[in-house]
């Protein structure tokens, strides 16, 4: 199994560099501690967006400007956003997920009204990729592991999935479906094997289980849109034969 998909990554990867590497994409990535990479190997957590990079077909890359503890308002004050956006080429792709953070009403360094000022930012990170001649993605937030005394899976992210698939219908934006993605691969794995996706007892963030599992299901999505980003990613397969050998 190993050596045939190493085989296939070879052909896919010498395929794609016919491609002259000025053509290949830049992924951009943006959100907070789900989807960030975590420089620490010897600790068990991970972000989706970390294990992204296992999908995505060379010569695109993958710059990952995800951070612990953001939301939309303060990637945007803390400047990460114009470091982001001063990065991005014509052509590129800017994959966005916020919510966790912005929904700490308690935090006024990082809240944002899920019908305001969420919105608001989701819609600068959008425009501003625009006038840069890239392409947006908004996902919608993957979701906490919660389960109730009567072992019944919960949401914990109120109005701003909904708020996110919203902005991307009033901006024409493709969007990943990672909430209900998420929330179904957390219920179907029940209370306890859900535990596998997370590490120690943080049932937010993501052990390297759960964050392939999770990049995996972007990946589905991108592929079940069509978008031109679709030829950067590796197909049903091989992703498939990725997540088998872990």
């Amino acid at each position: 199994m190993i050596r045939t998909l190493i085989r296939i990554l070879i052909t896919l990867s010498l395929c794609h560099c016919l491609v002259a590497a000025e053509e290949a994409p830049t992924i951009h990535m943006i959100g907070d501690s789900t989807m960030a990479d975590k420089p620490r190997m010897d600790y068990p957590e991970r972000g989706w967006g970390q294990l992204f990079r296992e999908f995505v077909i060379a010569p695109a890359t993958v710059n990952n400007q995800a951070r612990n503890g953001r939301s939309t308002k303060s990637f945007i004050i803390e400047h990460l956003w114009d470091k982001t956006l001063a990065s991005i080429k014509p052509g590129d792709w800017v994959i966005i997920q916020f919510g966790h953070n912005d929904q700490k009403v308690e935090n006024a360094q990082v809240y944002t009204d899920p019908h305001g000022a969420y919105c608001d930012n989701l819609r600068r990170f959008v425009r501003e990729t625009r006038a840069k001649s890239a392409h947006p993605v908004i996902a919608t937030s993957v979701v906490r592991r919660k389960w109730d005394e009567n072992g019944v899976f919960q949401d914990t992210l109120g109005d701003y999935p909904a708020a996110a698939r919203a902005l991307a219908d009033e901006e024409n934006v493709p969007l990943l479906e990672l909430h209900d993605l998420t929330f179904k691969m957390e219920s179907e794995a029940g209370a306890d094997g859900s535990k596998g996706f997370h590490f120690s007892k943080d049932d937010t963030h993501f052990s390297e289980t759960g964050a392939r599992a999770v990049a995996a299901l972007a990946v589905s999505e991108i592929r079940r849109l069509k978008l031109p980003l679709a030829q950067w990613v590796h197909d049903k397969e091989t992703v498939t034969a990725v997540i088998s050998i872990h």
